[in-house]
């Protein structure tokens, strides 16, 4: 395919040039910046899918230190902060960093309103010079059903690793994490009744199973964490399941690219395993000649 052919307009750019210039990082930009850039529709790329505390970043750090390594693309967050600032420009609001996930969620879903694909429609707008970015190439990463199907259709080459792990294990992993991003300043209204210590969160009692919800709580009555600690984490959880459902997004990927997609639960391997079957299966995601 030709530099040109597909190029978009200016007025469907994901950013207008108002905002920021319309190269996103050296190589990478909203649109071809000298001939012989391609777009990402025409890469075999590599797209990490799944929702927070899956194992997508420990994952990933060994794919990046494998031998050829997995160059990571700008990442969900880096293309997310992007998107927010053009909602906010397109709702006449202040320019603003946003860190709160919850936040985040609604600026995304603002964003999903306008742009079914989400975060995907804007990953597919992407140009890049492959002198600066060999492959293999890797994005991380997408979530829920509209997301991957839209990727699935408009990014015909490029393959899917899932990770998955269920809603109570990815508490366990984001309250030894440590994470930045790891929080909500929204406060969150307790439910009423005898809710367990750190599970008064709307919608936790939906979302974990009794026996899940004893073996979170005993992690503060024996300690462990802190109640408000706990609190936060599941509250993460919680919100984050409200915008994605990690099963449908599977469904919705064996459907459209069953011979595209891998599906890795992290509760039953290493992430060295994880990283091994994500190498071996998507060893085609090198450039192929017929591109």
């Amino acid at each position: 395919m030709s530099s040109n052919q597909g190029k978009p307009e200016s007025q469907n750019l994901p950013i207008t040039a108002k905002v920021h210039p319309v190269a996103i990082t050296p190589g990478i930009a909203w649109q071809p910046l000298a001939d012989g850039w391609l777009s990402v529709a025409e890469l075999p790329l590599l797209i990490l899918v799944g929702v927070t505390g899956v194992g997508k970043s420990t994952t990933l750090a060994l794919l990046e230190a494998a031998a050829p390594p997995v160059r990571q693309l700008p990442d969900r967050r880096a293309l997310a902060d992007l998107l927010i600032t053009k909602v906010q420009l397109d709702a006449g609001e202040a320019l603003r960093a946003v860190t709160d996930r919850a936040e985040r969620f609604d600026y995304t879903r603002r964003y999903r309103e306008q742009n079914p694909g989400g975060l995907a429609q804007a990953l597919s707008q992407l140009w890049i010079d492959p002198a600066r970015w060999p492959q293999p190439l890797c994005f991380d990463g997408l979530r829920g059903a509209d997301e991957v199907g839209y990727a699935a259709q408009q990014l015909p080459h490029a393959r899917f690793a899932v990770l998955d792990a269920p809603d109570v294990v990815r508490v366990e992993r984001l309250l030894g994490r440590g994470d930045r991003f790891d929080r909500l300043s929204t406060t969150q209204s307790p439910t009423e009744g005898g809710t367990l210590p750190g599970l008064d969160v709307p919608g936790a009692g939906a979302l974990f199973t009794p026996d899940e919800q004893a073996r979170l709580s005993a992690l503060v009555t024996g300690g462990a964490v802190s109640a408000a600690d706990l609190r936060a984490k599941v509250a993460i959880v919680v919100t984050e399941r409200q915008n994605y459902d990690p099963a449908a997004a599977i469904a919705a990927l064996q459907r459209l690219a069953p011979g595209r997609t891998v599906v890795v639960d992290t509760t039953q391997c290493t992430p060295q395993e994880a990283a091994r079957v994500i190498s071996t299966y998507g060893g085609v995601y090198y450039r192929e000649e017929t591109l």
